[in-house]
This record gives C-alpha cells, sequence and structure tokens, in this order.
C-alpha cells in the first residue's frame, strides 16, 4: 500500500523563525461570525518560514527567483538518509554506510527533525561546499535539510549556498523527516510561483515507491 509522508513544517504563528526574520501572522478580513457569507484572511511571513525551498536571488545578486527555477528538480526520487552528526558540516563520510547509488535528491535526516514547530535549533548539522561537490559528481539536482539553513548560523558568505547553486542542485530547508524511515521515495516539494522574493514555502511529501 502506498503511504505519504508529510515533511512540512506547520506554519502557524506559533512557528519558529530565523531571528530577526519576520513571523508569520494573519489577519481577518471577513468572517463569518460577524455576518458575512464567507472567510476571508490575509497573512504576511518570511517566504523563508517553515520548509521552504531558497531561489538564488537569496544569495546572488543576479539570481534567479522561484517563478523561474526547473520544478523538475523539486519532483522525482530521492533518498532519506539519517546520519548522526549533531552539529557543524556534513560530508560525505556521514552518509557511509547509506545505500545512495543513482542519487538524484538527497534528505538529511539529523536530531532537528525531533524539535517542534515553535522550537529553535541553537545548533545544527549544515551542509558543506565537500558534500555539494559530491553530490553534483553524481548527478544529484536536489539537497534538502532538516536545519534551517544549508550553511552555519553564523556564515556570513553562504559558501553552501553558492556552491549547490552553481552545480545547478536545489536547496530545501526545514524538514520534518522525524518517523520516515530512511530510503528511497518520490519526493514532491514544489515552490510557489513568486516573481520578485527570495524564496518561497513548500508542502514537502514523500510517496513511499512500489517494489
Amino acid at each position: 500500500m502506498t503511504r505519504i509522508y508529510d515533511l512540512s513544517r506547520t506554519i502557524s504563528t506559533a512557528t519558529a523563525v530565523w531571528p530577526g526574520d519576520a513571523p508569520f501572522s494573519f489577519q481577518h478580513v471577513v468572517r463569518i461570525e460577524g455576518g458575512a457569507g464567507y472567510n476571508l484572511t490575509k497573512v504576511s511571513m518570511s517566504p523563508h518560514t517553515g520548509t521552504h525551498a531558497d531561489a538564488p536571488w537569496h544569495f546572488e545578486r543576479d539570481g534567479s527567483h522561484p517563478a523561474q527555477v526547473p520544478l523538475e528538480r523539486y519532483l522525482g526520487r530521492a533518498h532519506v538518509v539519517t546520519v548522526a552528526r549533531e552539529r557543524g558540516g556534513i560530508v560525505p563520510a556521514d552518509l557511509d554506510g547509506a545505500d545512495l547509488d543513482g542519487v538524484e535528491r538527497l534528505l538529511v535526516h539529523t536530531r532537528a527533525s525531533a524539535l517542534e514547530d515553535h522550537e529553535w535549533p541553537e545548533e545544527f548539522a549544515h551542509a558543506t561546499v565537500e558534500l555539494a561537490d559530491w553530490l553534483a559528481a553524481r548527478g544529484a539536482v536536489l539537497l534538502g535539510l532538516d536545519a534551517p539553513s544549508m550553511d552555519a548560523f553564523d556564515s556570513a558568505d553562504l559558501p553552501c549556498h553558492h556552491r549547490l547553486a552553481a552545480h545547478g542542485i536545489a536547496a530545501i530547508e526545514n524538514l520534518r523527516l522525524k518517523g520516515v524511515p530512511d530510503g528511497v521515495y518520490d519526493l514532491a516539494a514544489l515552490p510557489l510561483k513568486f516573481a520578485e522574493t527570495c524564496g518561497s514555502p513548500v508542502r514537502a511529501v514523500l510517496r513511499t515507491v512500489d517494489g
């Protein structure tokens, strides 16, 4: 039987965001309780709220916006791998023992997936340039982390963001992989068609692969 895993953080007023970033908020425009025939709200938030895809314009002057990114990177076969590293840079050696033959999309499960949506990780395992090069050499097109960034919290020049983009590898951050067994799945995690933003929330889901 096919099973669906939802990897998305719930977006609410309690959702943790990057320190200094705009939190999610909403307002009621009209309400059924007030006599209207429908409920209508408006929302405000950073495009990096919850589970999201970074757009290259987030870190490159002439980078593309979400409406311009190749959608095929966010759809297709994905490997989920749990690593023991709790902080610092994830390197290929952290993946030793995992069957990653033919990897196209890699989703890395760390202890960050155990955090609740309102909790912010004081430390987290992030990507490295070495990992980006390793994925590119295998033809991978996407890297997903349960961390809030591909780079270290205090990074100013974002080397992993830049290296992934240089290789044409899409980046998804803030996944929640709790309860997802390691293995191979079909991934769907499409960014919204925002024309002029630095990223987009995604509804990231995995579907088990028959056989």
